[in-house]
């Protein structure tokens, strides 16, 4: 079999990857934003998986389009328990903003931004463990929140990799409609699936 020209490679996956990023703010503009990022972020993450576990050879737009729809219900209804806990966390950061000064009141900052943080890394994990498990909608967030207080390595590699990718983007704007969305789902996939593939092997040990 004759050898593609890895120039032809280079290119397809560059293709690939704007594809899947468009797809993605497509498909969250077509859910109006609130009722798309979870199911489009789940197809995202879908995609990426298969990728990193060498298949991949599949339809980028099939396949993204089938796990949308396919998952639409079930993302947003886990949706919007984490929608609901920011709800929360942005109504007690304006009390505390419009309420309360001096020291507690910055004690309470901290608290609080802290908890945004873990919900954004939770929100982070449960693409990730939803598109490489089958749980129940409890175990989602349930494994969502412990990942993201108990992986401490995985976290900090995801930071550094995020931070690395918003200065990227930052200082080159143009970036953002071929790699803001497919880059962070990529890294962040990469690091989650080392880190479940440790986990399985530890149990199986056991």
């Amino acid at each position: 079999m004759k050898k593609v020209p890895w120039m032809i490679v280079v290119c397809e996956w560059i293709w690939k990857a704007i594809l899947v990023n468009w797809c993605w703010f497509a498909f969250t503009i077509l859910g109006l934003g609130v009722l798309g990022f979870f199911p489009a972020s789940a197809a995202l993450f879908t995609v990426v998986r298969k990728w990193l576990r060498k298949d991949t050879d599949i339809p980028v737009l099939k396949t993204f389009k089938d796990t949308y729809f396919k998952e639409w219900k079930r993302t947003n209804a886990i949706g919007l328990v984490f929608y609901g806990i920011g709800l929360f966390l942005f109504i007690d950061l304006r009390i505390v903003d419009q309420v309360m000064t001096g020291f507690l009141a910055n004690l309470l900052y901290i608290f609080l931004y802290i908890l945004v943080f873990v919900l954004l890394l939770s929100v982070g994990y449960f693409f990730a463990i939803y598109a490489h498990y089958e749980l129940s909608n409890k175990g989602y967030i349930k494994q969502a929140f412990l990942f993201a207080l108990t992986s401490l390595p995985s976290t900090v590699l995801i930071v550094i990799g995020l931070t690395v990718i918003g200065y990227a983007i930052n200082q080159y704007p143009g970036l953002t409609a071929f790699i803001s969305a497919v880059a962070p789902a990529l890294w962040m996939m990469r690091v989650c699936l080392s880190r479940f593939t440790a986990l399985e092997r530890r149990a199986q040990q056991q």
